[in-house]
């Protein structure tokens, strides 16, 4: 007798049921989840044998924000729009490693949809087998018809109607959220399907794991270093001291947020007064992640889903994480703590 609970659930069948909760649904925006899943196995194919083949290390050109593209960044920004370019349910996408918007091929029909993604996030640890992954953010057009255009991609993140991420780790699991809760399913190798792993995610109201790059620390404001001091005390009525998390990968850390509650910030600093992490390309999606999982994401003066980016490579400083953690964070920051 099968006694059993457990759910063999894949991402396709899931992506239909939820379909079948709006019927007005055209099926459109379903395709576009299933092309990313396809783009997102691709990709983990190609990170999960990069050891074994001459794929990693540097090409000889550099993004837009001054990084050096790592070949598997290069094959990740290609795969991603190759996947998605042809199945007429896109006007325009943009990418973490182009300059300017990525128009859809003329030969193919341009739909009602825009793709914002980050190929390849945390590439500067590729080389050192730590966890990758990969993001993307996913909003309606809004220009009447035809090709997108620059004003499509440069959306408040309250518009998204979908985002999420896929982290290639000790196992690969694809987390996204379409605004009715937030889904993760992980990749059986043996059959090729992502099947469900974690069904509604909800964040922790407050967790005990900060996760930052504390050797910035004495480039941050008063505020700041007061919220990280504050941290450190011992005091078992807060559940302090917490403890420290950092990969240096931005999906990595928020996924670890996500699942184990706390905080994840990358603030700004004298150097960087405006952080080093984009918003349209990482902060919305994960943002919109965290929101919708229970918590709360902003930075340092108001929430992150109400910018209203100026540009497709802005930088923005964030702070997301369980809903007690941030609020408490974002009194040191506006000085109301010390």
């Amino acid at each position: 007798m099968v006694t059993s609970s457990k759910k063999f659930i894949t991402l396709e069948r899931f992506i239909h049921e939820q379909e079948h909760l709006h019927p007005a649904a055209t099926g459109e925006f379903s395709a576009i989840l299933h092309d990313l899943s396809l783009a997102a196995k691709l990709v983990w194919r190609e990170v999960s044998k990069a050891g074994l083949v001459n794929i990693l290390g540097t090409t000889d050109r550099m993004n837009i924000s001054g990084d050096v593209v790592k070949k598997l960044d290069e094959f990740a920004d290609e795969t991603i729009y190759k996947a998605m370019d042809h199945g007429g349910h896109l006007c325009v996408m943009a990418s973490e490693e182009n300059e300017d918007i990525l128009h859809i091929p003329e030969e193919y029909r341009s739909g009602g949809y825009v793709l914002l993604y980050d190929p390849l996030d945390g590439s500067s640890n590729i080389d050192a087998n730590i966890t990758i992954g990969s993001i993307f953010s996913i909003y309606k057009r809004i220009s009447p018809e035809g090709k997108g255009t620059l004003a499509d991609c440069l959306q408040s993140g309250y518009n998204q109607v979908a985002a999420g991420y896929v982290i290639y780790g000790s196992s690969t699991v694809f987390v996204y959220s379409t605004g009715n809760g937030v889904h993760g399913f992980t990749l059986d190798p043996t059959v090729g399907e992502f099947l469900i792993s974690n069904e509604n995610i909800r964040i922790p109201k407050k967790g005990k794991i900060y996760s930052m790059n504390e050797g910035n620390f004495n480039l941050w404001d008063k505020g700041m270093q007061n919220y990280i001091n504050y941290l450190k005390e011992e005091d078992k009525a807060t559940g302090r001291p917490y403890s420290m998390r950092y990969i240096g990968t931005m999906v990595a850390d928020a996924h670890r947020t996500l699942m184990y509650g706390g905080i994840f910030a990358y603030p700004g600093d004298k150097k960087n007064p405006e952080g080093k992490l984009r918003l349209c390309y990482e902060c919305n999606p994960m943002s919109y992640i965290i929101e919708q999982a229970g918590g709360r994401a902003i930075n340092g003066k108001r929430r992150i889903l109400d910018v209203q980016p100026t540009a497709l490579h802005q930088h923005t400083p964030v702070f997301l994480g369980s809903e007690e953690d941030v609020k408490v964070c974002e009194e040191f920051l506006q000085g109301k703590r010390k």
